[in-house]
């Protein structure tokens, strides 16, 4: 059994914290090795000039930090209509402690409209995490449209994605 989290401070990120940004997402991304289709992984998985676009285009990031160490990223972007939660990373040694839990659940707390989450389709225990916390899976149809709306992604990362939105999303479709 995996031993819980000690106490842990949820902060903002701070964007001269690139590199430690850098090292617990690539650090993390390790776990697609193998699962993801080959030609969409590489390492680093996200180089610097990617995750400085990514902050530039509006993904900040709150983080998890325990005895002073930064240990867990999670980025929030909004698009108008809908947030999108990017780029959630704990580092591998301390994945399954509930730290993405607690980055995911203090983020959604400050956000009132529809929440979309995009991940690989091959990464099913992303997406039980987010199904575990009330995201649903949305159709083929709408994962691409809202993939090609919302996120500036390949089309080849389209084809190998899906899409989760949570319960005020849902609701706006009725």
């Amino acid at each position: 059994m995996k031993r819980a989290i000690p106490s842990h401070l949820i902060r903002q990120v701070t964007p001269d914290e690139v590199e430690i940004i850098y090292d617990i997402i690539n650090d993390a991304a390790v776990a697609y090795r193998g699962v993801i289709p080959a030609d969409r992984y590489h390492e680093p998985y996200m180089p610097t000039e990617e995750l400085l676009s990514e902050m530039e285009d509006g993904v900040n990031f709150i983080g998890s930090e325990m005895d002073g160490e930064l240990v867990g990223v999670m980025g929030v972007q909004d698009r108008g209509d809908v947030t999108l939660i990017r780029h959630a990373y704990v580092r591998t040694v301390l994945r399954g402690r509930g730290i993405g839990s607690v980055l995911l659940s203090v983020l959604l707390s400050d956000i009132d409209g529809p929440v979309l989450i995009g991940t690989w389709a091959a990464a099913d225990w992303a997406i039980r995490f987010y199904e575990k916390h009330g995201f649903q899976l949305v159709t083929p149809e709408e994962k691409e449209r809202l993939l090609k709306k919302y996120w500036r992604i390949p089309d080849r990362q389209v084809e190998t994605s899906v899409v989760l939105a949570d319960s005020t999303w849902w609701k706006s479709k009725e």
